[in-house]
């Protein structure tokens, strides 16, 4: 709904020092495409859920994107919206050092939780 200024953020992104960008859209699901062919920078697609498809419109409207406009697209939703954060955040890690660390302490409380559960008596 912002076309121009749209056109000037992903433009000036990498200069800005932006080194990832998330972009989530519903329907046709243009932004990260469009996004994508605007910048050098990575762009992970989050399809956003749609009132009568649920999101799936959104998600092959993602995933085909042309040879040469690469979107890392990820599942509907919040799920992936959440995945989207981490993979970027694990790209972003591989030369920062201290990230790297936040994210090995972010999986090890995950693990730790996960292995904390129980599961319900059998019948």
């Amino acid at each position: 709904r912002m076309p121009l200024q749209m056109v000037e953020y992903g433009a000036r992104a990498y200069g800005s020092g932006i080194r990832a960008i998330i972009a989530g859209a519903g329907g046709a699901a243009h932004l990260p495409g469009m996004m994508a062919a605007l910048t050098e920078v990575p762009v992970f697609g989050v399809p956003v859920p749609s009132r009568y498809l649920k999101g799936e419109d959104s998600l092959l409207s993602i995933v085909q994107m042309p040879k040469g406009v690469p979107v890392a697209t990820f599942a509907i939703g919040e799920a992936g919206a959440a995945n989207a954060a981490l993979h970027a955040i694990a790209t972003l890690a591989m030369t920062n050092p201290e990230l790297r660390d936040k994210l090995i302490a972010f999986r090890k409380k995950q693990t730790a939780a996960a292995s904390a559960m129980t599961l319900p008596p059998s019948a």
